[in-house]
């Protein structure tokens, strides 16, 4: 399987999307997407896959992150600054924790555990999100600079959607390395930024 496509990276870009919509959601209004949450946290379980697209079970698992992709990218102006921030904080996180093997250690062994969870228990119980949060916090969190969320205290205080946001960013780190090996670059995306714009807006008319 050709990894290095447009295609994919498109997709991939928009699993990152997807998860800084998802934390603004949740932090601000204590609601979600679903569909789109289970679809991300669902690609953190996803090792092994037969397609970029299968990661997220399906291009519409991502239809949350190609919108938002897509109207970040549209016009001149940054439509919501504070996911802008979330995203690229993601992305270089991701570049962080590569170099750190003794991390990546305890992610891969963390997901195993969430995984004979979510088999067990189902892929969005609470045990299953609080595993995944407590993975984020001991691991991605050590590194700096931290994602900074910002939104309402009453949900950034409540346990269970604190878990759904760490799961949430655990999963567009995932979605960061997924764009690495579809051979992402920060320099590719300034470069065919109208070329990627162009492939969203066709992966969006798919899903019509």
């Amino acid at each position: 399987m050709d990894l290095n496509t447009l295609t994919n990276q498109a997709i991939a870009l928009a699993g990152i999307a997807q998860a800084a919509s998802l934390a603004q959601q949740l932090a601000t209004t204590g609601r979600v997407d679903e569909d789109a949450l289970t679809a991300s946290v669902g690609s953190i379980l996803k090792i092994d896959s037969e397609s970029v697209t299968d990661i997220y079970g399906g291009l519409a698992g991502v239809k949350l992150g190609l919108t938002e992709l897509n109207t970040q990218l549209t016009g001149h102006r940054i439509h919501n600054p504070e996911q802008a921030r979330y995203s690229a904080s993601i992305v270089f996180l991701e570049r962080q924790l590569v170099k750190k093997p003794d991390l990546l250690k305890t992610i891969s062994s963390g997901i195993d555990k969430a995984t004979g969870q979510a088999e067990h228990f189902g892929l969005l119980h609470e045990n299953v999100l609080a595993s995944l949060g407590d993975l984020y916090h001991t691991t991605i969190s050590t590194l700096q600079p931290r994602i900074m969320i910002n939104g309402e205290e009453e949900y950034l205080r409540n346990p269970a959607i604190v878990n759904k946001i760490r799961a949430i960013l655990l999963s567009g780190i995932r979605s960061a390395i997924l764009w690495r090996q579809c051979g992402g670059a920060r320099w590719r995306f300034l470069i065919f930024r109208k070329k990627l714009q162009l492939e969203i807006e066709r992966l969006l008319l798919e899903l019509q």
